[in-house]
């Protein structure tokens, strides 16, 4: 997790520059649809466009489900620190997960002035709790310390079945983490100076995060954890709070951490939630949805876009679903929403490679010639391997239930968006518009 937390964090550094570069050029809650758009060759810019749009569409989707899923699945996992023989049916977690959409349907739709205060106060509020987690494992270390060799250099490649490789496999929770790094750009015509402030967001967000994380993984984690056997048997299959209840050696002490976790959960729950929205209303605003005329709508009192908000939030409800006959199934959501957004970045990136970059190298925030060709590279080969990782199963041998079904997800979302063009969508879907967005509907 130590080592594989770094490589991350170099890699998808690289990514962020990359569209960082694209933001800046073109600022616009349309996002990577509308770069591929403005930056591929003009017969063949509008197809391009569709499919960016609809890999960026689903992703926003079911990266946001998987965090308000995650959110359901860490209370369900505090229960569990009371009463270890507890186990919560699909039907309840499911129900938990739906109250969760619902109270943030209705913090994003009514409460849209005040969502930039949250973000600062959520920004404040983790930094207090990872030194908060940090004294409060290192004071009490329960289960004993591990030495510092132990702490940064032990590997234990026996457990998936996959052998060495299993380091790969191990890095995806850090890939996950800085998957939506994109999606800032939903917020674009929502601040002020846009072309500066959307790339300055996205390059910090990585080395931040990434910084935090150090912390917050290295000493008090991989430092005091339990045994690696007993942690893959957690409640509800969320290490955190068993982690930290053995750790603490109280009840008590595991949920108190744990609802410093739940908190921060809830504020990202918010924001990421809000970006959906976002996305869904410029792609329904562009005719790329069916019934956009429906989701465009922006309502004025509250300036939210709130059908947008609404298919949000009543698509990752029906998704929700699948989990009742088959966990794997739902997994491959999680594992969708990251290769989607992956690939709706590498297009619009692949595409500013392809013309020699001509269109950032203009950008008012840009990397130069020198330093942005290695990057963009980096940044696509980095994807490509991602998206392999993210389709493979994490245990060997594979079965049933192990398998992961996420590029059969995918690709069947995929073939769903060509029949809608092929359809329908091919006659009115002409490409995002120049100069159109919320703020000049609100």
């Amino acid at each position: 997790m130590f080592l594989g937390w770094i490589v991350v964090l170099i890699v998808d550094e690289c990514v962020a520059l990359s569209l960082a570069e694209l933001a800046s050029r073109y600022p616009t809650s349309a996002g990577p649809y509308y770069w591929s758009f403005q930056l591929a060759s003009p017969n063949v810019r509008t197809v391009l466009s569709f499919i960016t749009g609809w890999t960026w569409l689903i992703g926003n989707w079911t990266i946001t489900l998987s965090v308000n899923f995650g959110f359901a699945s860490l209370i369900a996992a505090c229960i569990a620190l009371y009463h270890p023989d507890f186990v919560i049916t699909s039907w309840q977690l499911l129900l938990l997960f739906y109250a969760i959409c619902l109270i943030t349907f209705f913090i994003c739709a009514y409460g849209n002035k005040l969502l930039p205060m949250v973000d600062t106060i959520c920004a404040v509020f983790t930094a207090l709790a990872i030194f908060i987690t940090l004294v409060c494992l290192s004071t009490k270390a329960e289960v004993g310390r591990h030495s510092p060799k132990d702490t940064l250099g032990y590997y234990d490649s026996s457990i998936s079945g996959w052998g060495d490789f299993s380091f790969f496999i191990g890095i995806l929770p850090a890939a996950y983490t800085f998957s939506a790094v994109g999606m800032i750009s939903a917020m674009a015509e929502e601040c002020a100076d846009p072309a500066v402030k959307l790339p300055k967001a996205m390059s910090l967000c990585v080395p931040v995060g990434g910084i935090a994380g150090l912390f917050f993984v290295n000493h008090p984690h991989l430092r005091h954890h339990a045994p690696l056997e007993d942690i893959l048997l957690a409640p509800v299959g969320q290490a955190l709070p068993y982690i930290y209840g053995v750790v603490m050696g109280s009840p008590a002490g595991g949920l108190g951490l744990t609802v410093l976790v739940l908190i921060i959960t809830f504020f990202c729950s918010i924001s990421i939630t809000v970006a959906a929205s976002r996305c869904t209303w410029a792609f329904a605003r562009d005719k790329a949805i069916p019934l956009s005329h429906v989701w465009s709508k922006v309502d004025e009192r509250h300036g939210t876009p709130i059908w947008a908000l609404g298919l949000t939030t009543v698509v990752q409800m029906l998704l929700g679903l699948i989990n009742l006959g088959s966990s794997s199934a739902f997994v491959a959501f999680i594992s969708v929403g990251v290769i989607s957004l992956a690939v709706s970045y590498a297009i619009p990136i692949s595409i500013s490679m392809w013309h020699q970059r001509r269109e950032v190298n203009a950008a008012r925030w840009t990397m130069g010639g020198t330093i942005g060709w290695p990057v963009n590279a980096l940044a696509v080969v980095w994807i490509a391997f991602e998206c392999v990782l993210f389709s493979m199963p994490s245990v060997l041998p594979v079965t049933e239930v192990s398998m992961n079904y996420a590029i059969v997800v995918f690709m069947g979302f995929m073939f769903l968006s060509a029949v809608w063009y092929a359809v329908y969508a091919h006659k009115v879907y002409k490409g995002p518009p120049e100069s159109d967005g919320l703020a000049a509907d609100m």
